[in-house]
């Protein structure tokens, strides 16, 4: 084991969480977890299956019940509790995330209170989860309409953010009277399971929470094919979510699927050049271009775009580019070869087809500290704007009209995030109205918060997480009808 020096090195676990229970793979086999930055080993932790999930389901079918019985102000009684145990550990919860994950200490501790942020909106969300009543036909009926659990729920959640991802499924989850069963990516497993060591401290009933660890395609096939199992929520790519959503068609289950995107962001002659500037930044480098929301394609129309890509420059060259653990880096390493090896391909694409390199360079795939790099010249034929590079890229586009610009913006099958600058109000209706995204951020970079829902349309997914639609996710509505009362 690694000496990851915190200040509670209980929050360190190398075995998964199964019914209140630490426990060891039943064959007793291991992953290693990896500092994406150095390559040192930190933990292994159990390389689990379908025995073990199984086992799993069925503590949180057991603890059903109960926990759906519960009312719902001691639901979000224990909610608050794992809230204040998180921003209380928010030191140690960093450190785990950087080492494993490799983002800026500074971003993770961000992460963490985002995280947070989903399991104190969601323990007051419990006690709103509102029925309503229906005006009946007839004097001697009544209508109402209740909300009720939905029942045992799955969640597969990425690396990109290990933290906040587990707690904006299971926060909802568990506020709605679902017990959860969740795998954390093989990669980052860490932060899950001191997320399990917090919950248990805070109270919460054995079976309740469940954290496997191991490889996806035993723990996920037990997942999608136990009828126990009523729901799944997945975060990762559209290729993954698509093949779930096939394992899961057998037993119906109800599915929220938050996957890939190519987001535009589109800046308008008459944008503030600053502000503008700012929400690309925001929006592209934030955990090294690792999310699923970040600026894939940044359309510049020709009027501001040379003024655009001078100060643009400006600010990617204040950026360092580091291992995490160190002062004052605001970018970090990808997370693996494969990572590197993607941004290489889409800059070896670009360049080959007379896009110019600004600022950057191809990166060494032996190095996962890829420098933050400015693409301009680049087409919609190129691999940089038709996939996710997921990394610190920006390409820019160049545009002449609004009715261009929207065009090119929805010319992909994605659909999850969106973002434009303009002072025009006229512009802003018309454009936010026409883009074909399930979040637009207008003169800004940021979609993401515990308030507003967050989620995609086309393959960019179903459902929502975060906000009164979060919890909704995990609430069957049944229409009760009340007769003979004339």
């Amino acid at each position: 084991m690694a000496g990851l020096s915190l200040i509670d090195s209980a929050l360190l676990h190398e075995q998964a969480f199964i019914n209140g229970q630490w426990c060891d793979a039943d064959d007793e086999r291991t992953l290693v977890v990896t500092d994406p930055a150095t390559g040192e080993r930190l933990a292994s932790v159990p390389s689990m299956g379908v025995g073990e999930t199984r086992r799993a389901i069925e503590a949180a079918e057991a603890a059903w019940p109960e926990w759906r019985a519960r009312p719902a102000a001691e639901r979000a009684t224990l909610l608050e509790r794992w809230h204040a145990l998180m921003l209380e550990n928010i030191d140690d919860l960093a450190v785990l995330m950087t080492r494993e994950q490799g983002k800026p200490l500074a971003e993770a501790k961000g992460e963490i209170r985002y995280g947070a942020s989903f399991v104190k909106w969601f323990a007051e969300e419990a006690r709103r989860a509102y029925g309503e009543t229906v005006p009946a036909p007839s004097k001697d009926r009544r209508i109402l309409v209740l909300k009720q659990p939905v029942g045992v729920c799955g969640a597969i959640t990425p690396w990109n953010f290990p933290n906040a991802m587990i707690t904006r499924k299971c926060a909802p989850a568990l506020a709605a009277g679902c017990p959860i069963v969740i795998k954390p990516s093989e990669l980052t497993p860490l932060s899950a399971l001191a997320l399990a060591e917090l919950a248990e401290r805070a109270g919460f009933p054995p079976g309740v929470i469940n954290i496997i660890t191991g490889l996806p395609e035993g723990i996920g096939g037990e997942l999608t094919s136990n009828p126990a199992v009523r729901k799944l929520s997945f975060t990762g790519s559209t290729r993954v979510g698509s093949l779930l959503m096939r394992q899961s068609a057998g037993d119906i289950k109800r599915l929220s699927l938050e996957l890939g995107g190519n987001a535009p962001l589109i800046v308008f002659d008459d944008a503030d050049l600053e502000l503008a500037v700012a929400g690309t930044m925001v929006s592209k480098f934030r955990n090294a271009g690792q999310t699923c929301v970040c600026a894939n394609r940044i359309l510049v129309q020709s009027g501001i775009h040379d003024r655009f890509v001078e100060r643009l420059m400006s600010e990617i060259e204040t950026l360092r580019c580091g291992n995490g653990m160190e002062d004052d880096i605001t970018v970090g390493p990808l997370i693996n070869d494969q990572a590197v090896h993607k941004v290489a391909r889409h800059l070896d694409d670009a360049l080959s087809q007379g896009a110019s390199l600004i600022i950057g360079q191809i990166p060494n795939e032996q190095d996962r500290l890829v420098l933050p790099t400015l693409l301009t010249g680049v087409t919609d034929k190129m691999l940089v704007t038709q996939e996710e590079t997921f990394g610190p890229v920006a390409p820019i586009m160049r545009f002449e009209t609004e009715e261009e610009a929207v065009r090119i913006a929805n010319a992909t099958p994605f659909g999850l995030a969106a973002y434009f600058f303009t002072e025009s109000m006229r512009r802003a209706w018309r454009v936010g109205e026409a883009l074909e995204f399930g979040m637009v951020g207008l003169n800004t970079g940021s979609v993401s918060m515990e308030v507003a829902p967050f989620g995609g349309i086309k393959q960019s997914g179903l459902g929502r997480e975060g906000a009164r639609q979060g919890l909704d996710e995990y609430l069957e509505e049944k229409a009760f009808h009340i007769g003979g009362l004339e």
